[in-house]
Parts: structure tokens; C-alpha cells; sequence
């Protein structure tokens, strides 16, 4: 690397990295947390096996799976405003990643839910819980241990996902290599470093992950 390419590094290192703390991962925090919310919804809804809801819900994770990303975003951004709907870039990038996510992940916490032995659920009636309570306080504790990697999965897999939303204007780190390369033009220094601080990013989320594992099982293996 000359001395001018190292100096484009270094200069545009915070620009793309400044975006990413104020803009990528406050979009993939918000979006998680509300993806988890709709998630536990889903699933605890398809666990219940309430008829019409347990429907309502397969028929959204089946829309939100089988349609990409991309299309949604431009779904919620571009095509809203002509019923009426607008919504500003970020708002709108945060609804669609909550929806997307919270149809992949319904399925892993159901999945999760359904591992949890059946009389579990028959002990917390007989000792006078309510369907809620027996979730919240015996069900749920045991699903989440299982489902903790995946969901973990998901979440870093949502990271790098949110470089599609520069097509609905939303100046993440992708969006601004972009800016920046429309300057300078050169795509591989600077789509080369973006990739590298996506991948940090990424491994400070694994190594977290990892440590929740590693807590996890120790509560496990002491019985909590």
C-alpha cells in the first residue's frame, strides 16, 4: 500500500466508522429488540395453539420469509407513500427489520418452546400458575437457553445485513463508503475496509456470544 492509499485509509477510517456506531448498530439494536418482542409473540401465539391467531402468524413468518429483505425495504419506503404512509428512512428501516427478523426468529423461539418437555407446562397449571406466568416464569427461562444461539446468530447476521438499507438512503457505513468512493474512486481500499469493520463488529458480537454460552451453561450445570 503507497503512501496516498494509506492515507485515504486513515482519513476515511472514522467516516465510515462514525456511521456505524451512530447509525448501524442503533438501527440493529432497535430492530432486534422489537424483532424479539414480535418473535416471543409469534411464538408463545403458536404454542398456545390458538386457532385463527396460530394462522395469523404462519401466514406473516410466511410473507416476511419468503420475500427478500431488499423488497421489503422498498415495500415500506418507496411503495407506502402512495397509499398515504411515509415514513422517514430510518423509521422505515427499523419496521421492516423488525418484521423480517421477528419472522425468523418466531420460528427459532417456537422451536425452542417445543423442546421444553410438555410437563413443564402441566406442572405450572398444577401448582396454580396461569398459562402467562408458567411461560414467563418456567417455560420461557428453559426455551431461551436453547434458542440463544441461533437467536445470537441472527443478531450478527442482522449487522451486515444493514448495508442494504443505503438503497432507502440511510447513511449507515455502507452508505457512506459509497459518498466517499463517488470522491475518490476507489472501490477495493475502501469496500475492503468497510468489510473490515463490519467484520469487527462481527467478532466483538461473537466473542459476546460465546461468553453468554459459556454463562448459560454453567447456570445449567448448577441446576438454575
Amino acid at each position: 500500500m503507497n503512501s496516498e492509499l494509506l492515507e485515504l485509509f486513515l482519513d476515511s477510517f472514522p467516516s465510515i466508522l462514525i456511521p456505524g456506531l451512530t447509525c448501524t448498530i442503533p438501527l440493529t439494536a432497535a430492530a432486534f429488540f422489537f424483532a424479539m418482542i414480535i418473535a416471543a409473540a409469534a411464538a408463545m401465539s403458536q404454542y398456545a395453539h390458538v386457532p385463527v391467531i396460530t394462522q395469523l402468524c404462519r401466514f406473516y413468518i410466511w410473507v416476511f420469509r419468503g420475500t427478500p429483505l431488499l423488497v421489503q425495504l422498498f415495500v415500506v419506503f418507496y411503495g407506502l407513500p402512495k397509499v398515504g404512509l411515509r415514513l422517514e428512512a430510518f423509521p422505515a428501516a427499523v419496521i421492516t427489520f423488525s418484521l423480517n427478523e421477528g419472522a425468523y426468529c418466531a420460528e427459532t423461539v417456537r422451536a425452542a418452546l417445543e423442546a421444553v418437555p410438555a410437563g413443564q407446562l402441566e406442572a405450572g397449571y398444577c401448582s396454580g400458575m396461569s398459562y402467562l406466568q408458567t411461560m414467563r416464569r418456567i417455560i420461557l427461562p428453559q426455551a431461551m437457553r436453547t434458542a440463544f444461539p441461533p437467536l445470537s446468530n441472527s443478531l450478527i447476521a442482522m449487522v451486515k445485513d444493514t448495508s442494504l438499507v443505503a438503497n432507502i438512503t440511510v447513511v449507515e457505513m455502507f452508505r457512506a463508503t459509497q459518498q466517499i468512493n463517488a470522491r475518490v474512486y476507489e472501490p477495493l481500499l475502501l469496500y475492503m475496509e468497510v468489510g473490515l469493520i463490519y467484520l469487527l463488529f462481527s467478532t466483538v458480537l461473537t466473542w459476546l456470544q460465546r461468553w453468554g454460552e459459556k454463562k448459560l451453561g454453567a447456570y445449567e450445570n448448577r441446576g438454575v
